[in-house]
């Protein structure tokens, strides 16, 4: 997957951008409190792909209460046991709420089938099933959308030695993370194969070119406010109400214990 090659954005371009960006997604979120609208995200793709920082920029300027985000451990024995998409359901949203999956059900068809977690049977059989669970979804009243961020193999690796470097980003790495990353094309061939048996009309898949980060940011939150029919709903005009007099009220003289002042 090529795109053409485009400058970086700087900073303040960018910053300028995402600030407007971040103005519809309040209305995006006052839409779905007043309608009691129901959104699920979905973000897929390798490691080092820019699924965090995409779904950090969507919550800079959000309530947590409305956007939540799930991303969800290892499956327990019990859940192993179980259809594997079922202990996703109980995440979905309710009215009034949007929720972000930061991978999916989708790791059957992604990371379980690349590192044999799983069998070719359990493998066909969900790709048999997910058209038909996120019907279901997209039938109950959910607005689905999932993303695929696709990074350049030149790209990854550089964003994965970083992580191996810079101590705010060594958490983001696992052995997992390694082993993955040796099967690139493993990898390409379970998406090519997720792709083609998830590419429905009801519930399709959208491609981000993720190698600039803040280029697929911007892209991701504009095709997500373009996908959603919302619009800014009524509301009074805000003035703050008089502060109360002391009347009488004195500070204590009381010891606290305060942060130093380092900075």
């Amino acid at each position: 997957m090529d795109a053409a090659v485009k400058k970086p954005l700087k900073r303040k371009q960018y910053e300028q951008e995402l600030k407007k960006l971040h103005g519809e997604l309040v209305k995006l979120q006052l839409w779905v409190q007043h309608t009691g609208a129901k959104v699920c995200i979905v973000f897929e793709g390798r490691d080092g792909a820019g699924k965090g920082g995409v779904i950090k920029a969507l919550l800079e300027r959000v309530s947590p209460r409305i956007f939540r985000v799930i991303a969800l451990p290892p499956p327990t024995d019990r859940e192993k046991s179980q259809m594997f998409i079922q202990r996703y359901l109980p995440h979905l949203p309710a009215g009034g709420e949007i929720v972000i999956f930061d991978r999916s059900w989708y790791n059957r068809a992604g990371i379980e089938r690349v590192m044999g977690y799983c069998t070719d049977d359990q493998l066909k059989g969900f790709l048999a099933n997910a058209p038909g669970v996120e019907k279901a979804i997209v039938g109950s009243g959910v607005i689905l959308l999932k993303y695929w961020l696709e990074v350049s193999p030149d790209e990854q690796t550089r964003r994965m030695e970083q992580r191996i470097h810079d101590p705010r980003k060594i958490w983001k790495l696992s052995p997992m993370d390694l082993k993955s990353y040796s099967r690139w094309y493993d990898y390409s061939r379970a998406r090519d194969e997720m792709f083609m048996a998830s590419d429905t009309a009801w519930a399709p898949w959208y491609v981000a070119i993720s190698d600039d980060k803040k280029r697929a940011r911007l892209n991701i939150i504009s095709h997500i406010l373009a996908s959603i029919p919302y619009e800014a709903p009524p509301r009074e005009k805000i003035k703050l109400p008089k502060r109360q007099k002391a009347e009488g009220y004195v500070e204590p003289d009381y010891a606290y214990r305060q942060v130093p002042e380092i900075h």
